[in-house]
């Protein structure tokens, strides 16, 4: 048998070679391995990086008081990247333009060149489409987070109102935001007092008044007096939830004119004046008051837009909307009673709504003759529509006064009365005959006994007032003999038209006789057609489609 034998000593050279070979088969097979297991795990789930994430919660819905779906959460996927797993970022970031072409290429070619990061956002919200077209991709270094994302399926429907979320799922403004604690522990769905129907019929006839007389903005807001719940609550230009944050900032529809705003609503003032008056008895149903000359109070001239022959009478000055009249009535008033009433009914706060952005008034820095004068007739004085139409109720609610609330079977507050149940009952009639004879009377329909006043007030310049441009507003009760629904009406400047002037009783006071020819059937409201009698019929309002429709 042959003995094998080493012909010399072992040579170093060829050992360190054996070495480093063995050494980079070791490496190799580690970079095998590591693409064996990204090879394995490369599902849809994700692209070769791994990244443990919470389960997201689900933000709860939102309905309406019927249960009709309003806001809700869905599922979405994410795309993340891990810069230290990708070998080329200038080919990961071209390679995704190709499918999501909206990409900053060289800025996403930076952040994924920073190799002292592990994880950098890339697009959040994918489509189902566009998460399998990444995936196809088959790029390294990339990841997909499942997360929720809010959705508004009936799109402008009430966006004011419901606000809207961010990509985190926080709430930014509406009751997205201020009852965000609440829809961010999931849950049962938090159900709205507002009804769809109702909301969708303001906001249409919203948009019918801002469109026929070229209104600047719009509000509305329809309000049960007995509970405080709102119905109905609109602003104009509408704002899309699902695209609110692609506006910018100063963009108009972003503003909630009906509570995030405040205006001089001008002479739907004048029947709480003259219910402050009756009440306290520095008036009485029978007082004459003479409005055919001017009022000059600190050297200031109040006038009346149209005159009102002879003595006129509380009723005829809230009917004919008398300046005169209301101001000599704030005078026998005084200041403190008026400031009184005005605090009680919540005009000198902001509405306690569950809305945040829910406007602070803007009162006069002092009640002086002239101020008290002017705000007696709502000049001087700034409030929300949503803190004035719960104002407002005090008339179809008894005297009483119950907070606004948008969260239905929320314990439920007390109501606080403010004037007695006759003085209430005897400024609806005045109402009601303004409706009937008055300013109001485009406001009437057939059936449902609308009560109400009109509103003109001159918007605020610098320095003063506009000659040409006013806020116009018609506040409503409904029905007249039983109320229980208060409807208010805002427009910004709406334009004078043909046959038609830009008061309100031209153009605010039609667009709320038409949103409750629509919505009192919705509510269950009986049409009782009355016997008007000295020969006068009950007008019938069209609504606006059919009105139009037979141009």
């Amino acid at each position: 048998m042959d003995e094998f034998r080493f012909a010399g000593p072992v040579d170093g050279s060829s050992m360190r070679t054996k070495l480093v070979s063995l050494a980079m088969c070791l490496g190799f097979a580690v970079i095998a391995a590591k693409a064996g297991l990204v090879a394995m795990t490369g599902s849809e789930g994700g692209t070769g990086v791994s990244h443990a994430f919470e389960e997201p919660v689900r933000r709860a819905d939102i309905v309406d008081r019927h249960g009709e779906l309003l806001a809700t959460s869905v599922a979405v996927y994410s795309l993340f990247a891990d810069p230290r797993a990708i070998w080329d970022p200038a080919e990961v970031a071209n390679g995704l333009a190709g499918v999501l072409p909206d990409i900053d290429v060289e800025e996403l070619t930076a952040d994924l060149s920073d190799r002292d990061r592990a994880f950098v956002w890339v697009r959040r919200g994918l489509t189902p489409r566009q998460r399998r077209a990444v995936f196809e991709l088959g790029l390294e270094g990339l990841g997909f987070r499942e997360e929720s994302r809010r959705a508004y399926p009936r799109g402008t429907l009430a966006g004011h109102l419901l606000g809207y979320a961010n990509t985190d799922g926080q709430g930014l403004s509406g009751v997205e935001y201020s009852m965000d604690t609440d829809l961010a522990d999931g849950g049962d769905p938090l159900k709205l007092t507002v009804d769809s129907n109702v909301q969708f019929a303001l906001e249409a006839e919203l948009s019918a008044a801002a469109g026929e007389y070229e209104a600047e903005g719009a509000a509305g807001i329809v309000l049960n007096a007995r509970n405080g719940e709102v119905l109905g609550l609109a602003s104009w230009p509408p704002v899309d939830p699902n695209r609110a944050h692609e506006l910018d900032r100063n963009d108009p529809a972003k503003l909630n004119r009906a509570a995030g705003a405040v205006f001089e609503l001008g002479s739907v003032f004048k029947p709480i004046t003259v219910a402050a008056g009756l009440d306290t008895g520095a008036i009485r149903p029978s007082d004459r008051f003479d409005v055919r000359e001017p009022v000059v109070i600190s050297g200031r001239t109040i006038t009346d837009t149209h005159a009102i022959d002879g003595p006129a009478t509380p009723s005829t000055i809230v009917s004919e909307s008398s300046n005169i009249g209301t101001v000599k009535i704030s005078i026998m008033l005084g200041a403190r009673r008026q400031q009184e009433m005005l605090a009680n009914l919540g005009l000198f706060d902001r509405s306690p709504i569950e809305l945040a952005d829910s406007a602070a008034p803007i009162l006069p820095q002092q009640f002086d003759d002239i101020h008290s004068a002017t705000v007696s007739y709502g000049h001087g004085i700034a409030v929300s529509p949503i803190a004035f139409a719960s104002a407002f109720s005090v008339f179809a609610n008894g005297g009483e006064v119950v907070d606004p609330t948008l969260v239905l079977d929320r314990k439920r507050q007390r109501s606080r009365r403010v004037i007695s149940a006759p003085t209430a009952a005897l400024v609806t009639q005045m109402l009601r005959e303004t409706v009937l004879t008055g300013t109001g009377e485009h406001a009437a329909v057939a059936g449902y006994r609308v009560a109400g006043k009109t509103g003109t007030a001159e918007k605020p310049v610098p320095g003063g007032y506009s000659d040409d441009a006013n806020m116009a507003s018609f506040a409503a009760i409904f029905p007249a003999d039983s109320p229980d629904y208060v409807v208010l009406i805002v427009l910004d400047d709406p334009k004078e038209g043909e046959g038609r002037g830009r008061t309100a009783a031209w153009n605010a006071a039609p667009t709320a006789g038409r949103v409750i020819e629509r919505i009192a059937p919705m509510l269950g409201v009986e049409p009782k057609f009355e016997d008007l009698g000295r020969g006068r019929q009950a007008p019938m309002v069209r609504s606006v489609s059919e009105r139009r429709s037979s141009l």
